[in-house]
């Protein structure tokens, strides 16, 4: 299963954490679910990559402007979540400061200079980094996959309505068992 990647998008602690500046309960609700998928996934040596929202301290950034301050470097904020341990040594980092994972960062690249081809995607927010994500993976031709059990927004309502639309448009939805039986069958390949 070398051409497929786990993406784990911005499970840091201003959004996971009941102190964060963000924090939604739901997000600490699917950490457990994630931790599981990232275990098995290295189980099956899938590349691991974790997408870190992190704004600069003390510069200007326009996605600031309209929202509440977050993810500020320096703050402990955009630490990933000590949950979900970060193997240095295999695992990519990558920081990025919009929506999508894709946009302003060399996430593109490190896919395909590893040839991935699948992409399962976990983390927060369905409505909007999970969902620009995937978007951004679809149109770059990778075969996405979101695990319905490791996404979250503040609102279910608004976490299913996307779901929805992804397995319609845009790649995959499967529960984290569905996606265990699919790597023990090979059917990530």
């Amino acid at each position: 299963m070398n051409n497929t990647a786990l993406i784990v998008v911005d499970m840091v602690k201003d959004f996971t954490d009941p102190e964060g500046l963000v924090f939604y309960p739901q997000n600490r609700e699917i950490l457990p679910n994630i931790k599981r998928v990232l275990d098995e996934c290295r189980k099956h040596d899938i590349l691991v990559i974790f997408m870190q929202h992190s704004y600069r301290a003390g510069k200007f950034d326009k996605n600031l402007v309209n929202m509440r301050s977050n993810c500020i470097e320096g703050t402990g904020g955009d630490a990933i979540d000590p949950m979900l341990e970060v193997n240095s040594e295999k695992d990519y980092v990558i920081k990025k400061r919009r929506y999508s994972g894709f946009f302003g960062t060399d996430l593109d690249m490190v896919l395909r200079e590893n040839n991935i081809k699948n992409v399962i995607i976990v983390g927060t927010k369905t409505n909007c980094c999970i969902r620009a994500t995937v978007t951004d993976a679809y149109y770059l031709d990778y075969n996405p996959i979101v695990v319905s059990d490791c996404v979250a927004t503040n609102d279910e309502v608004v976490n299913q309505v996307h779901l929805t639309d992804i397995r319609k448009y845009l790649g995959k939805v499967v529960t984290s068992q569905e996606l265990f039986d699919l790597m023990d069958k090979g059917g990530l390949a």
